[in-house]
């Protein structure tokens, strides 16, 4: 499989989903409570922004704008990250 399906396998099926479930953690969190402490605020708002860079980097192999270079290099980075199943 090319580094470019890996990358948008892994942004799509764990990545992303993951991220937007503990977005939506925070905001069941802010909803109950009612409010948002500065440490929430930053998270949330780091993790928002961590959605938007995967969305775009799906939209840039969806268009055919990422090789596999770029590719390789995400997905080493991303690899360290996260930790295989």
């Amino acid at each position: 499989m090319s580094s470019v399906n890996r990358l948008k396998l892994l942004l799509e099926e764990q990545i992303i989903p993951d991220l937007e479930a503990v977005i939506d953690s925070i905001f069941q969190t802010i909803d109950r409570e009612k409010t948002i402490s500065l440490g929430e605020k930053e998270e949330l708002k780091e993790l928002q922004e961590m959605h938007a860079e995967c969305r775009e980097i799906l939209i840039e192999i969806e268009s055919g704008e990422m090789d596999e270079e770029e590719a390789k290099e995400l997905l080493d980075e991303l690899e360290i990250i996260i930790p295989e199943d």
